[in-house]
């Protein structure tokens, strides 16, 4: 009994550690920018699903590139051209200007960045229009950004 205390203990102790970031005492939900209420992941990354870095595959995957050009063609197209502003701003060259986890981290959650991320409220007094949300599952707003991928001349 004492050995399963003693590795229920140490378990215990484990779990403790892990969580914790020694080289920072903020709980790790907890603003690092107190004007804006965001993390500094959310502030380069956004606010939404992807909570950490999404890392694009080399080359881009042209099949999954096709995928999100048609649904990039059905759910974007309406408000966002690639070579010129619209009703949204353009998109291609967007990965030149956001990291890959911001533009995913738009599409799942628009509402939301809408409401609090600085650069989208900067965009909305060129844009005025809040972007609806699209219902788009993770895996299509990631094929969305293969296809603009290719957009952006990396395919």
């Amino acid at each position: 009994m004492r050995e399963l205390h003693s590795a229920l203990a140490a378990i215990l102790c484990l779990l403790i550690v892990g969580a914790c970031d020694l080289n920072d005492d903020r709980p790790r939900d907890e603003p690092d920018d107190p004007e804006t209420g965001l993390t500094e992941f959310q502030e380069e990354h956004g606010i939404g699903p992807f909570t950490e870095p999404f890392e694009l595959d080399e080359p881009v995957d042209e099949e999954l590139a096709a995928q999100g050009e048609e649904l990039y063609e059905f759910n974007c197209e309406a408000c966002h051209m690639l070579d010129e502003s619209f009703v949204g701003p353009e998109l291609g060259g967007v990965l030149e200007r956001r990291t890959p986890t911001f533009v995913l981290n738009m599409i799942m959650n628009p509402d939301e960045m809408a409401r609090r991320h600085p650069v989208v409220q900067e965009l909305l007094r060129d844009y005025p229009v809040i972007m609806p949300y699209q219902n788009i599952s993770e895996e299509q707003a990631i094929a969305i950004l293969e296809y603009l991928r290719t957009a952006n001349g990396e395919g």
